[in-house]
């Protein structure tokens, strides 16, 4: 059987450019399909394309509902497929089967079919109050911002792309879409069901290749007119800096350390297994992951006993089996800078409770692997508690008040998530007051798309998802309509005299 080969989708056509790269599965380093690469120049082919079609219009000139009604006939085309890119998104990024095809596929699915619904039903243009002193009517449209340039990332790569040219395309804009070059295939994928759907040509075009040149490139293009990026806060603040040489619009989704707060109250049987699922599901590469939880000290020898006990019947192993809780790490690089962040810990202090190797065995010779770990006797100024790992590991940290583990858990760089366990109103009074953009009580990894996907701080800026998601890819405009009828009642003459009769 042949290895499948993907091109760039630029202006509607799909081009090789006569370099490729691999795609290997993490599990098993066998190849999965070759990539065509790109480069700046076909940044600039597939951006000059979304600006012609933008400017000739008839993407942003087709009427809502119908642009509404292509992303569902989209949604509809990935629906009947979410088991076949459950499957390649495992083989790409390790990410176990037993998430990929409900949660990633069957998410993206619910989130372009909520943004069509959001489509036919935004306030385009409404009309206000009249305006004073003189009769006017004031109308404010939304309209779109022209090219966006969607920059996403390999570990949940389907849904961060349609959290971005979703919107981004309901709301008549144009995209280059720029996926992570570790994950790229169902960006790809999607191009395809765009075009099926018959999306016009040059309004969706996805370039694939190295984050630099590629992405940089992208990023800083003068004829983009918004950045919607996920990934590591230290290329969002690039992105920043690149902005603001043309006041572009940015939507940056960025790291995050979250902080979990066990209450006393609250019910070990459920908080135990809560606080694995928050950290540990998607092999810990996920921005949104709970990996400081904060236990009262009265109860941290038992939850440190119940956490490891629970952490050992974790399965470690193939992806693909729906009996695996952790895959591997998506690629060498990553499990590397893991394995750096274990010796760290033990150098800072912090004691390994469970794991913290790289596994052993003939199923592990091949692949990224790193086992689920927890660190104890962590104190919160330790890197291991400040810096996203970005893998399976816990810190277990102990506090003494409520008090005390709101200040713990708010002193950080990021603000993306937390959680509160325990009995719901004393979890709601604290999770009211932690300095995170979503916060779950009792629960971890919640996410619907009628509500903001977000963090605080320099876990980015903007929202994905919910009620206002096409706020960030319309600009807004003021139409003011004088019906004063005479030259005499216009606002000007206030400061003009009137023209003799």
């Amino acid at each position: 059987m042949s290895t499948p080969h993907y091109s760039l989708f630029v202006d509607g056509k799909w081009i090789d450019t006569g370099d490729i790269y691999e795609i290997r599965s993490p599990a098993t380093e066998e190849l999965v399909a070759t990539v065509a690469k790109g480069g700046v120049a076909e940044v600039d082919q597939a951006v000059a394309a979304a600006k012609a079609a933008h400017e000739e219009g008839t993407w942003r000139r087709t009427a809502p509902a119908e642009r509404a009604a292509l992303l569902n006939e989209v949604a509809t085309r990935l629906g009947g497929r979410i088991d076949e890119l459950a499957v390649l998104q495992t083989q790409e990024n390790g990410a176990t089967i037993r998430i990929t095809g409900a949660l990633h596929v069957g998410l993206s699915v619910a989130q372009i079919q909520y943004l069509a619904s959001l489509a036919e039903n935004y306030e385009w243009e409404t009309s206000g109050p009249e305006i004073g002193p003189v009769p006017a009517v004031g109308i404010v449209r939304r309209e779109p911002l022209g090219v966006v340039a969607a920059i996403v990332p390999w570990n949940i790569p389907l849904l961060t792309t349609v959290w971005k040219i979703a919107p981004a395309l309901a709301a008549g804009n144009t995209v280059v879409l720029k996926p992570d070059e570790h994950a790229p295939l169902l960006a790809l994928e999607l191009a395809k069901e765009f075009e099926a759907a018959g999306l016009p040509a040059g309004v969706l075009n996805v370039i694939t290749g190295d984050g630099d040149p590629v992405g940089a490139y992208l990023a800083g293009h003068p004829d983009v007119r918004k950045v919607a990026f996920t990934g590591s806060t230290v290329v969002g603040k690039s992105i920043l800096r690149q902005s603001a040489q043309t006041i572009r619009r940015v939507t940056l989704e960025l790291g995050g350390k979250g902080a979990n707060v066990l209450l006393d109250d609250a019910d070990l049987d459920i908080a135990v297994d809560g606080a694995l699922f928050a950290c540990m599901a998607n092999n810990g590469q996920a921005c949104e992951a709970g990996t400081r939880l904060l236990v009262p000290a009265s109860r941290y020898d038992e939850v440190v006993s119940r956490l490891v006990e629970r952490a050992s019947t974790l399965r470690l192993g193939d992806p693909l089996d729906p009996a695996t809780h952790v895959g591997p790490i998506a690629s060498r690089v990553q499990r590397d800078r893991i394995v750096e962040y274990f010796e760290i810990a033990a150098e800072e202090g912090a004691t390994t409770a469970l794991g913290g190797r790289v596994p052993s065995g003939p199923q592990f010779d091949k692949g990224y692997w790193v086992e689920p770990t927890i660190f104890v006797d962590v104190t919160n100024d330790m890197r291991i508690a400040r810096e996203e790992v970005f893998g399976p590991v816990l810190t277990v940290l102990s506090y003494d008040s409520v008090d005390e583990a709101i200040k713990i858990a708010n002193d950080t760089n990021y603000g993306l998530s937390a959680g509160v366990w325990g009995s719901e109103e004393r979890a709601l009074e604290v999770a009211r007051q932690l300095d995170a953009g979503m916060v779950w009580v009792n629960d971890w990894h919640v996410i619907h798309p009628a509500y903001p996907f977000g963090g605080y701080k320099e876990s980015g800026l903007g929202r994905e998802g919910g009620p206002d998601a096409l706020d960030e890819y319309t600009e807004q405009k003021f139409i003011s309509l004088d019906r004063s009828g005479g030259i005499e009642n216009k606002a000007f003459a206030i400061v003009i005299d009137p023209v003799a009769s």
